[in-house]
Protein backbone atom coordinates (compact mmCIF):
# COMPACT_ATOMS: atom_id res chain seq x y z
CA UNK A 1 0.00 0.00 0.00
CA UNK A 2 1.35 2.96 -1.30
CA UNK A 3 2.02 5.99 2.08
CA UNK A 4 -0.72 7.85 0.95
CA UNK A 5 -2.96 5.27 0.75
CA UNK A 6 -1.80 4.60 4.54
CA UNK A 7 -2.33 8.16 5.44
CA UNK A 8 -6.03 8.21 4.18
CA UNK A 9 -6.50 4.94 6.06
CA UNK A 10 -5.65 6.47 9.08
CA UNK A 11 -7.64 9.30 8.67
CA UNK A 12 -10.64 7.86 7.25
CA UNK A 13 -11.06 5.82 10.36
CA UNK A 14 -11.29 8.98 12.58
CA UNK A 15 -12.68 11.53 10.68
CA UNK A 16 -13.04 14.74 12.09
CA UNK A 17 -9.89 13.87 14.43
CA UNK A 18 -6.46 15.29 13.91
CA UNK A 19 -3.11 13.67 13.76
CA UNK A 20 -0.10 15.48 13.49
CA UNK A 21 2.79 15.05 11.14
CA UNK A 22 5.37 14.02 13.50
CA UNK A 23 2.81 11.25 14.92
CA UNK A 24 1.81 10.08 11.62
CA UNK A 25 5.71 9.87 10.34
CA UNK A 26 6.63 7.98 13.29
CA UNK A 27 3.66 5.54 12.90
CA UNK A 28 4.45 4.77 9.22
CA UNK A 29 8.31 5.00 9.46
CA UNK A 30 8.98 8.18 7.18
CA UNK A 31 9.65 11.84 7.15
CA UNK A 32 7.56 14.67 8.16
CA UNK A 33 8.03 15.95 4.45
CA UNK A 34 6.75 12.71 3.04
CA UNK A 35 3.95 12.93 4.90
CA UNK A 36 3.24 16.43 4.05
CA UNK A 37 3.64 15.09 0.27
CA UNK A 38 1.08 12.63 0.74
CA UNK A 39 -1.52 14.95 2.20
CA UNK A 40 -0.95 17.18 -0.49
CA UNK A 41 -1.26 14.59 -2.94
CA UNK A 42 -5.00 13.27 -1.06
CA UNK A 43 -5.90 17.05 -1.57
CA UNK A 44 -5.19 17.25 -4.91
CA UNK A 45 -7.65 13.96 -5.62
CA UNK A 46 -10.17 16.32 -3.97
CA UNK A 47 -10.21 14.73 -0.57
CA UNK A 48 -11.24 17.25 2.15
CA UNK A 49 -8.13 17.13 4.64
CA UNK A 50 -8.20 20.00 6.84
CA UNK A 51 -3.71 21.17 8.05
CA UNK A 52 -3.11 23.07 10.73
CA UNK A 53 0.18 23.99 12.28
CA UNK A 54 -1.47 23.35 15.77
CA UNK A 55 -3.58 20.08 15.19
CA UNK A 56 -2.37 18.69 12.49
CA UNK A 57 -3.86 16.73 9.69
CA UNK A 58 -8.01 15.78 9.53
CA UNK A 59 -10.69 14.13 7.10
CA UNK A 60 -13.42 16.32 7.11
CA UNK A 61 -16.62 14.48 8.11
CA UNK A 62 -18.43 15.31 5.03
CA UNK A 63 -16.05 14.34 2.73
CA UNK A 64 -17.83 11.83 0.37
CA UNK A 65 -15.15 10.28 -1.76
CA UNK A 66 -15.56 6.91 -2.44
CA UNK A 67 -12.35 4.69 -0.93
CA UNK A 68 -11.40 1.53 -0.56
CA UNK A 69 -11.30 1.58 3.00
CA UNK A 70 -14.29 3.78 3.06
CA UNK A 71 -16.03 1.22 1.90
CA UNK A 72 -14.47 -2.09 3.58
CA UNK A 73 -15.18 -0.55 7.16
CA UNK A 74 -18.70 -1.19 6.45
CA UNK A 75 -18.98 -4.70 4.85
CA UNK A 76 -19.49 -8.27 6.41
CA UNK A 77 -17.17 -10.34 4.08
CA UNK A 78 -13.71 -9.19 2.11
CA UNK A 79 -14.20 -8.07 -1.41
CA UNK A 80 -11.40 -7.40 -3.71
CA UNK A 81 -12.16 -3.74 -4.47
CA UNK A 82 -11.13 -1.34 -6.84
CA UNK A 83 -12.14 2.11 -6.57
CA UNK A 84 -11.78 4.67 -9.69
CA UNK A 85 -11.67 8.19 -10.30
CA UNK A 86 -13.09 7.48 -14.08
CA UNK A 87 -14.30 4.70 -16.41
CA UNK A 88 -16.22 3.98 -19.40
CA UNK A 89 -18.00 1.60 -17.63
CA UNK A 90 -17.07 -0.55 -14.73
CA UNK A 91 -18.54 -3.79 -16.93
CA UNK A 92 -15.47 -2.76 -19.22
CA UNK A 93 -13.63 -2.87 -16.43
CA UNK A 94 -14.87 -5.92 -14.77
CA UNK A 95 -14.90 -7.75 -17.50
CA UNK A 96 -11.02 -7.09 -17.97
CA UNK A 97 -10.01 -8.10 -14.48
CA UNK A 98 -11.64 -11.63 -14.89
CA UNK A 99 -10.02 -11.70 -18.41
CA UNK A 100 -6.68 -11.14 -16.21
CA UNK A 101 -7.61 -13.75 -14.06
CA UNK A 102 -8.70 -12.12 -11.18
CA UNK A 103 -10.79 -14.14 -8.38
CA UNK A 104 -14.43 -13.91 -7.60
CA UNK A 105 -15.79 -11.10 -5.60
CA UNK A 106 -13.70 -8.81 -7.20
CA UNK A 107 -15.43 -5.40 -7.44
CA UNK A 108 -15.02 -2.17 -9.42
CA UNK A 109 -16.44 0.81 -8.73
CA UNK A 110 -16.17 4.05 -9.96
CA UNK A 111 -17.38 7.78 -9.04
CA UNK A 112 -18.57 8.18 -12.97
CA UNK A 113 -19.16 6.70 -15.92
CA UNK A 114 -18.29 7.75 -19.63
CA UNK A 115 -19.95 5.49 -21.66
CA UNK A 116 -22.61 3.94 -18.96
CA UNK A 117 -24.89 1.17 -20.79
CA UNK A 118 -27.40 -1.10 -19.03
CA UNK A 119 -29.65 -3.60 -21.51
CA UNK A 120 -29.92 -3.50 -25.13
CA UNK A 121 -26.77 -0.72 -25.25
CA UNK A 122 -29.40 1.76 -23.91
CA UNK A 123 -27.05 4.68 -22.26
CA UNK A 124 -26.96 4.88 -18.77
CA UNK A 125 -26.48 8.39 -17.17
CA UNK A 126 -23.59 8.22 -14.50
CA UNK A 127 -22.70 11.69 -13.28
CA UNK A 128 -20.12 11.94 -11.23
CA UNK A 129 -20.57 11.88 -7.45
CA UNK A 130 -24.33 11.30 -8.15
CA UNK A 131 -24.64 7.73 -8.17
CA UNK A 132 -23.32 4.11 -7.61
CA UNK A 133 -21.74 2.37 -10.39
CA UNK A 134 -19.94 -1.13 -9.17
CA UNK A 135 -19.62 -4.34 -11.20
CA UNK A 136 -18.58 -7.71 -9.65
CA UNK A 137 -16.64 -10.06 -10.90
CA UNK A 138 -18.41 -13.92 -10.58
CA UNK A 139 -17.07 -17.63 -11.66
CA UNK A 140 -20.34 -19.29 -11.11
CA UNK A 141 -20.37 -23.48 -10.66
CA UNK A 142 -24.10 -23.41 -11.20
CA UNK A 143 -26.34 -24.71 -14.08
CA UNK A 144 -26.61 -22.82 -17.26
CA UNK A 145 -30.36 -22.53 -16.29
CA UNK A 146 -29.20 -20.69 -12.12
CA UNK A 147 -26.72 -18.61 -14.09
CA UNK A 148 -29.80 -16.65 -15.07
CA UNK A 149 -30.90 -16.00 -11.47
CA UNK A 150 -27.90 -13.58 -10.77
CA UNK A 151 -29.21 -10.71 -12.22
CA UNK A 152 -32.51 -11.03 -10.61
CA UNK A 153 -30.93 -11.99 -7.06
CA UNK A 154 -29.11 -8.95 -7.90
CA UNK A 155 -32.54 -7.04 -8.26
CA UNK A 156 -33.31 -8.21 -4.53
CA UNK A 157 -30.26 -7.43 -3.25
CA UNK A 158 -30.71 -4.08 -4.70
CA UNK A 159 -33.97 -3.52 -3.25
CA UNK A 160 -33.26 -4.47 0.36
CA UNK A 161 -29.89 -2.17 0.20
CA UNK A 162 -32.26 0.61 -1.07
CA UNK A 163 -34.60 -0.07 1.75
CA UNK A 164 -32.02 0.11 4.69
CA UNK A 165 -30.37 3.45 3.65
CA UNK A 166 -33.01 5.20 2.44
CA UNK A 167 -35.98 3.39 4.50
CA UNK A 168 -37.92 3.83 0.92
CA UNK A 169 -39.94 0.85 -0.80
CA UNK A 170 -38.55 -0.52 -4.04
CA UNK A 171 -40.35 -2.30 -6.33
CA UNK A 172 -38.62 -4.54 -9.72
CA UNK A 173 -40.00 -4.40 -13.43
CA UNK A 174 -39.30 -7.78 -14.86
CA UNK A 175 -36.74 -8.80 -15.71
CA UNK A 176 -33.79 -5.95 -13.99
CA UNK A 177 -34.89 -2.72 -13.46
CA UNK A 178 -35.61 -1.38 -9.77
CA UNK A 179 -38.45 1.52 -9.35
CA UNK A 180 -39.21 3.47 -6.26
CA UNK A 181 -42.11 5.77 -6.21
CA UNK A 182 -42.87 4.60 -9.33
CA UNK A 183 -39.71 5.74 -11.31
CA UNK A 184 -36.67 3.76 -12.31
CA UNK A 185 -33.49 4.20 -10.00
CA UNK A 186 -31.42 1.71 -10.80
CA UNK A 187 -30.88 -0.93 -13.80
CA UNK A 188 -28.76 -4.14 -13.72
CA UNK A 189 -26.96 -5.35 -16.64
CA UNK A 190 -25.10 -9.11 -16.43
CA UNK A 191 -22.24 -10.20 -19.09
CA UNK A 192 -21.02 -13.06 -18.99
CA UNK A 193 -18.04 -15.40 -21.09
CA UNK A 194 -18.60 -19.09 -21.86
CA UNK A 195 -15.61 -21.81 -22.51
CA UNK A 196 -16.00 -23.63 -25.83
CA UNK A 197 -14.95 -26.05 -25.17
CA UNK A 198 -16.38 -27.38 -21.87
CA UNK A 199 -19.60 -25.20 -22.18
CA UNK A 200 -19.61 -23.84 -19.11
CA UNK A 201 -19.09 -20.04 -17.22
CA UNK A 202 -15.44 -18.81 -17.64
CA UNK A 203 -16.62 -15.98 -15.45
CA UNK A 204 -20.08 -12.79 -15.35
CA UNK A 205 -19.82 -9.57 -14.49
CA UNK A 206 -22.99 -7.93 -12.64
CA UNK A 207 -22.95 -4.53 -13.20
CA UNK A 208 -25.39 -2.15 -11.10
CA UNK A 209 -26.19 1.46 -11.34
CA UNK A 210 -28.23 3.26 -9.12
CA UNK A 211 -29.22 7.11 -9.12
CA UNK A 212 -28.56 8.39 -5.55
CA UNK A 213 -28.73 11.59 -5.52
CA UNK A 214 -30.70 14.16 -7.71
CA UNK A 215 -29.27 15.55 -10.43
CA UNK A 216 -30.19 17.19 -14.10
CA UNK A 217 -31.13 13.86 -15.80
CA UNK A 218 -31.12 14.00 -19.48
CA UNK A 219 -34.80 14.92 -21.20
CA UNK A 220 -35.23 11.57 -22.87
CA UNK A 221 -35.04 10.16 -18.96
CA UNK A 222 -36.07 13.09 -16.69
CA UNK A 223 -40.05 11.97 -16.81
CA UNK A 224 -38.81 8.47 -15.92
CA UNK A 225 -36.17 8.25 -13.67
CA UNK A 226 -35.69 9.23 -9.77
CA UNK A 227 -32.77 9.52 -7.05
CA UNK A 228 -33.37 7.81 -3.61
CA UNK A 229 -32.32 11.27 -2.20
CA UNK A 230 -32.37 14.91 -3.10
CA UNK A 231 -28.96 16.95 -2.89
CA UNK A 232 -30.51 18.17 0.67
CA UNK A 233 -31.08 14.66 2.40
CA UNK A 234 -27.97 13.00 1.13
CA UNK A 235 -25.16 12.87 3.25
CA UNK A 236 -21.73 11.91 3.38
CA UNK A 237 -20.46 8.43 3.02
CA UNK A 238 -23.90 7.46 2.23
CA UNK A 239 -22.55 5.59 -0.54
CA UNK A 240 -19.75 3.60 0.66
CA UNK A 241 -22.35 2.42 2.98
CA UNK A 242 -25.44 1.49 0.10
CA UNK A 243 -22.53 -0.57 -1.60
CA UNK A 244 -21.56 -2.40 1.49
CA UNK A 245 -24.96 -3.25 2.11
CA UNK A 246 -25.41 -4.24 -1.36
CA UNK A 247 -22.36 -6.87 -1.58
CA UNK A 248 -23.09 -8.66 1.56
CA UNK A 249 -26.96 -8.98 0.52
CA UNK A 250 -26.04 -10.13 -2.97
CA UNK A 251 -23.48 -12.48 -1.68
CA UNK A 252 -25.89 -13.99 0.66
CA UNK A 253 -28.14 -14.81 -2.30
CA UNK A 254 -25.49 -15.78 -4.76
CA UNK A 255 -24.78 -17.93 -2.70
CA UNK A 256 -28.30 -19.35 -2.08
CA UNK A 257 -29.01 -19.64 -6.06
CA UNK A 258 -29.64 -23.04 -5.46
CA UNK A 259 -32.22 -22.71 -3.23
CA UNK A 260 -33.98 -19.93 -4.93
CA UNK A 261 -33.60 -17.73 -1.52
CA UNK A 262 -34.18 -14.67 -3.46
CA UNK A 263 -37.56 -15.79 -5.21
CA UNK A 264 -40.25 -15.16 -2.71
CA UNK A 265 -38.69 -11.58 -2.45
CA UNK A 266 -38.51 -11.05 -5.81
CA UNK A 267 -42.30 -12.22 -6.57
CA UNK A 268 -43.59 -9.67 -3.84
CA UNK A 269 -41.60 -6.96 -5.11
CA UNK A 270 -42.61 -7.09 -8.70
CA UNK A 271 -44.07 -3.97 -10.30
CA UNK A 272 -45.69 -5.42 -13.04
CA UNK A 273 -47.71 -8.35 -12.08
CA UNK A 274 -51.66 -7.54 -12.35
CA UNK A 275 -51.08 -5.08 -14.24
CA UNK A 276 -51.76 -4.09 -18.24
CA UNK A 277 -48.12 -4.60 -19.95
CA UNK A 278 -46.72 -4.29 -23.84
CA UNK A 279 -44.69 -7.09 -24.12
CA UNK A 280 -41.74 -7.38 -25.66
CA UNK A 281 -39.88 -10.79 -26.83
CA UNK A 282 -37.46 -11.43 -29.54
CA UNK A 283 -40.16 -11.23 -32.58
CA UNK A 284 -42.74 -11.38 -30.55
CA UNK A 285 -44.89 -7.95 -29.44
CA UNK A 286 -48.58 -7.85 -27.77
CA UNK A 287 -50.20 -6.31 -25.17
CA UNK A 288 -52.17 -8.38 -22.21
CA UNK A 289 -52.12 -8.62 -18.73
CA UNK A 290 -49.46 -9.99 -16.09
CA UNK A 291 -50.58 -12.72 -14.28
CA UNK A 292 -47.75 -14.67 -12.97
CA UNK A 293 -44.08 -15.16 -12.09
CA UNK A 294 -43.05 -19.15 -11.81
CA UNK A 295 -39.60 -20.20 -9.64
CA UNK A 296 -37.97 -19.41 -13.08
CA UNK A 297 -38.52 -15.83 -13.23
CA UNK A 298 -40.56 -16.24 -16.71
CA UNK A 299 -43.34 -13.95 -16.81
CA UNK A 300 -47.17 -14.92 -17.19
CA UNK A 301 -48.72 -12.80 -19.70
CA UNK A 302 -52.37 -13.17 -20.95
CA UNK A 303 -52.61 -11.81 -24.10
CA UNK A 304 -55.28 -9.56 -25.67
CA UNK A 305 -56.41 -13.12 -27.80
CA UNK A 306 -56.90 -15.32 -24.81
CA UNK A 307 -53.80 -17.31 -25.27
CA UNK A 308 -51.31 -17.17 -22.36
CA UNK A 309 -47.25 -18.00 -22.20
CA UNK A 310 -44.85 -17.49 -20.05
CA UNK A 311 -41.78 -15.41 -21.05
CA UNK A 312 -38.49 -16.03 -20.12
CA UNK A 313 -36.91 -12.69 -21.84
CA UNK A 314 -37.48 -9.91 -23.13
CA UNK A 315 -39.20 -6.54 -21.35
CA UNK A 316 -42.03 -5.28 -20.19
CA UNK A 317 -43.80 -1.72 -20.53
CA UNK A 318 -46.64 -0.42 -18.30
CA UNK A 319 -46.23 2.99 -19.62
CA UNK A 320 -46.77 1.64 -23.46
CA UNK A 321 -49.73 -0.07 -22.22
CA UNK A 322 -51.78 2.56 -20.63
CA UNK A 323 -51.39 4.78 -23.77
CA UNK A 324 -52.67 2.40 -25.42
CA UNK A 325 -55.61 1.48 -22.91
CA UNK A 326 -56.43 5.45 -22.74
CA UNK A 327 -55.98 5.56 -26.91
CA UNK A 328 -58.67 2.76 -27.20
CA UNK A 329 -60.90 4.31 -24.83
CA UNK A 330 -61.11 7.55 -26.28
CA UNK A 331 -61.85 5.83 -29.67
CA UNK A 332 -65.63 6.46 -30.44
Amino acid sequence: MKLKERVFEKLDGARGQSFSGESLAEEFGVSRNAIWKAVKNLQKDGFAIEASSNKGYALRSENDQLTVSGIKKYTAFEYDLHVLQSCTSTNDEGKKLAREGAKEWSVVVSEEQTAGRGRYERKFFSPRADGVYCSIVLRPKYTAEETLFLTTSAAVAVCEAIEEISGKRAQIKWVNDVFVEGKKVCGILTEASFDIESGGLQYAVVGIGVNMREGDFPDEIKDSACALFTKEEYTAQTRSKFIAVLLDRFRYYYETIPQRSFFASYKARSFVLGKRVEAVSGSMRGTGVATDLDERCYLKIRFEDGTEKYLSSGEVSIKIAKAQEADRKARP
